[in-house]
């Protein structure tokens, strides 16, 4: 598997923006698509954003699309997660994750690494 570090969480304004990246170790990077998921507490994990090994699948829920852009450097073994006119609504802990496939999906049983998580919070 896959080591996944989050960092870049923090609270935040209605409106301000924030980038959050993932550091992976211990495997190829580039063999994996990654993904972002959030929860809010007393909530289930739920999707954010994917994107597939070499960046040319990204996919995005509903509700952040237009706001939210991932994007991934494998020279780095980073994946980013960059946040714009955040909304209280987005507070909730951010996870990264890896999936052993090309494309990535929006189901978390499809992703076999997880990192920690980073908190996000946004006052409104």
């Amino acid at each position: 598997q896959v080591q996944l570090v989050e960092s870049g969480g923090g609270l935040v304004q209605a409106g301000d923006s924030l980038r959050l990246s993932c550091a992976a170790s211990g495997r190829t990077f580039s063999n994996y698509a990654m993904g972002w998921f959030r929860q809010a507490p007393g909530k289930e994990r739920d999707f954010v954003a994917h994107i597939s090994r070499y960046s040319g699948t990204r996919v995005y829920s509903d509700s952040v699309k237009g706001r939210f852009t991932i994007s991934r450097d494998n020279a780095k073994n980073t994946v980013y997660l960059q946040m714009n006119s955040l909304k209280p609504e987005d507070t909730a802990v951010y996870y990264c994750a890896a999936a052993r496939r090309s494309v990535g999906t929006a189901n978390p049983t499809d992703f076999d690494s997880w990192g920690q998580g980073t908190q996000v919070t946004v006052s409104s």
